[in-house]
């Protein structure tokens, strides 16, 4: 939302200063890196409340920063969107799985990339419920934005924790593809294929031995098994 700080990490000038531009206007809060390292380095300082990635960058490219991100805990939970000109499935599949949010194809539409910022902080801001969901040796705290297996915290992107509390809150529903999106990233979210496959790929590899109450639904999409 407005107001809100969007670290953009981009070697394109051009593209760089468009973004900011299109942002500044919108009322978002900008800083900017020219290459990889110096964008891992700045999201530790400051810590935005989302980052805009390019993929093909100096010193290290946009998916070794997403697995750098992600992988530490001081910036895990900040939402990614990959911004790059790599359009085949397999790029954006790589991405989603190392932990980005989105993931935007140049060129681009501002106006689609502002509608993406504003969908993921817009579910980002909206009041937690105080529940606390136990299955299994799986517990999610939704008020602390929380996920143990057995007692112990396990590290999920925004999306992956948004994913398995909606999952886990409807037990024995079949979801489809595009109801589960819906919920997790809203309505002005724009679907393709396998987006949401990527996400549970990734969601089910760090459940371990809890991976199997995500049950795959042949031609329809995925229910969270009853306990």
């Amino acid at each position: 939302m407005a107001g809100s700080t969007i670290l953009i990490v981009e070697d394109d000038r051009d593209i760089m200063e468009m973004v900011e531009y299109n942002l500044a206007e919108e009322g978002y809060d900008t800083f900017s890196a020219l290459d990889g390292k110096v964008g891992v380095e700045l999201a530790a300082k400051h810590h935005p409340d989302l980052i805009i990635l390019d993929v093909m960058l100096p010193v290290m490219d946009g998916f070794e920063v997403c697995r750098a991100l992600k992988n530490d805990s001081s910036t895990a939970d900040i939402p990614i969107i990959i911004l790059s000109a790599k359009s085949q499935e397999t790029d954006k599949v790589l991405g989603l799985e190392l932990g980005a949010d989105d993931y935007v194809t140049k060129p681009f539409s501002p106006r689609e990339l502002i509608a993406r910022i504003r969908a993921i902080l817009r579910r980002g801001r909206q009041d937690a419920t105080v529940e606390t969901v136990s299955i299994g040796e799986i517990v999610i705290d939704s008020a602390r934005h929380k996920v143990t297996l057995a007692g112990k915290e396990i590290q999920l992107t925004f999306t992956e924790f948004k994913l398995l509390e909606y999952m886990a809150q409807r037990p024995g529903i079949v979801l489809s593809r595009n109801r589960i999106i819906d919920a997790v990233s809203g309505e002005d979210a724009v679907v393709y294929d396998r987006t949401v496959d990527a996400h549970v790929k990734s969601l089910r590899h760090k459940l371990g031995k809890a991976k199997d109450y995500i049950e795959t639904v042949r031609g329809a999409g995925y229910r969270f098994r009853e306990a």
